[in-house]
Parts: C-alpha cells; sequence; structure tokens
C-alpha cells in the first residue's frame, strides 16, 4: 500500500476568497514504511497574506516572488501523488486548497479525490481522543513525537511530523499493538532511521533569527504589544488552531 502524508501552507484560511497555497510537502510511505522519497515546493501565490497568515509560516512575498507558480509543478506534483492514499490532518482545509489550484490550471486537471483516496488524521484523532485538542502539536505532545524544533508551520516539517504522528496514532491497526505511545513512537523512529535516517532539520542562522525578532518588534508595535506569533508560542492561536486543527 501506498500513502502520500501531505500538508500545505497557505495564504489565509479560506481558498473561497481567493487565497492561494505556497508550499506543498509530501512524505511517501509504502507499506507503513518511510521510503525517503519527498515532494516540497515553495510557490508564488501572486497575491497578499491576509493577516495573522504571514507570521505562521515565516514566510514572505519577497521570498516567493521568484519561487514557481503553481502550474509550473503541478505535472510534478500529480505525479507524485497520483494512486496513493493521501494522509492529510484536516483534509477538507489542505483538498479544497489543492482543488482550487487544479481548477485554476484547468478543469480537466479534475479533483485530488479523482486520483487518491483521501484519510483525514484530524477523524481518527478525534475518534480516539475524543473531547480533546488534535492539533498537529497536541498529537505529537501526546504521542511522544518530538516537534520541539518547529517554531514556525512549514509544509514539508509538518507532514514528517505527521509521518510520525500518524504512525503511532495508527498503530494498532495493522499491527500488533504497542503499551504505550512511547512504544509507538520508538517504533515509528525506527521506521524513519531504516529509510535512511532521522528527518532533516534546519537550524535558523543568526541572521533569520535577528530579521525575525525585529519583525516581531514591528508587529507587536501595530498590535498594541503582543503579536499573533506569541500566542502561537503558547499553543493558543486561533489561526494556527485552525490551519493545523
Amino acid at each position: 500500500m501506498r500513502q502520500v502524508v501531505l500538508d500545505t501552507e497557505t495564504t489565509g484560511l479560506s481558498w473561497e476568497k481567493g487565497n492561494r497555497v505556497v508550499e506543498i510537502g509530501c512524505v511517501e510511505l509504502v507499506e507503513r514504511r518511510p521510503t525517503g522519497r519527498t515532494f516540497q515546493r515553495y510557490l508564488n501565490p501572486e497575491r497578499e497574506f491576509e493577516p495573522g497568515a504571514q507570521e505562521v509560516t515565516g514566510l514572505t512575498l519577497e521570498f516567493l516572488s521568484d519561487k514557481p507558480k503553481f502550474a509550473d509543478v503541478v505535472d510534478e506534483f500529480l505525479a507524485f501523488i497520483e494512486g496513493a492514499e493521501l494522509v492529510i490532518h484536516n483534509a477538507a482545509f489542505d483538498v479544497g486548497f489543492l482543488d482550487s489550484e487544479l481548477f485554476r490550471v484547468g478543469a480537466h486537471l479534475g479533483s485530488l479525490r479523482d486520483r487518491c483516496g483521501v484519510e483525514d488524521s484530524l477523524e481518527l484523532a478525534r475518534k480516539r481522543f475524543p473531547g480533546q485538542r488534535n492539533s498537529l502539536d497536541a498529537l505529537c505532545r501526546r504521542l511522544g513525537v518530538d516537534n520541539s524544533h518547529r517554531h514556525v508551520h512549514g509544509a514539508l516539517l509538518d507532514a514528517q511530523l505527521l509521518c510520525e504522528a500518524y504512525l503511532a496514532l495508527t498503530s494498532g491497526q495493522k499491527e500488533i499493538g504497542f503499551a504505550s505511545a512511547e512504544d509507538a513512537s520508538r517504533v515509528v523512529a525506527t521506521e524513519f532511521a531504516a529509510a535512511g535516517g532521522p528527518r532533516p532539520r534546519i537550524a535558523a542562522t543568526a541572521e533569520d533569527l535577528a530579521a525575525h525578532d525585529a519583525r516581531l518588534a514591528v508587529l507587536r508595535k501595530k498590535a498594541g504589544g503582543r503579536a499573533v506569533w506569541d500566542a502561537l508560542l503558547e499553543d493558543e492561536s486561533p489561526v494556527a488552531e485552525a490551519m493545523t486543527a
């Protein structure tokens, strides 16, 4: 069985309002084991970010200005996911955005569900942990997945984290159950190691951190002392919850 764990980053919360995808990240699984194959592209959205969305992703229009448009990468993207089961956290959000992007290129491309099955890991998490928070960060904490390096939302990083969380979340479905989330997490870590080592971790440079702090200072000043980012650090942001649900 081939699965692709997928995540997107966008300029806002609603594709119906014309918001666009700015990053796609995918991780391939075959028979529930990471193969080491990934797909990641930054995209030029050809429009502004909505308030709050830019702070969530850490991306800027200046950075994205020379990146390809969705139409430039659509064939490569569709070839990567073709025939797979997509695993997506809050699938309606990402599928809606990607279907909108496909329609912009041409109605002949159809929809994601014409090409792939879709499994919503958020729905799985809600069934296993009813009444609890089931954002990606909450799942990582609950299932013992290390997300300490997740300071901003990135599609490939989030897909890698979701891959680990999903395997731990569904570990009892197709293999012997584990005594705890920690046991499941150890098995997941072993599977990633067998595929060629742990997921890559990208560290911010001193210049990145200085630019980030300077940008935060401006945002705090505009917001009267508190920016959306501050709420994200406390895992309380409604924007973050909506985009990672």
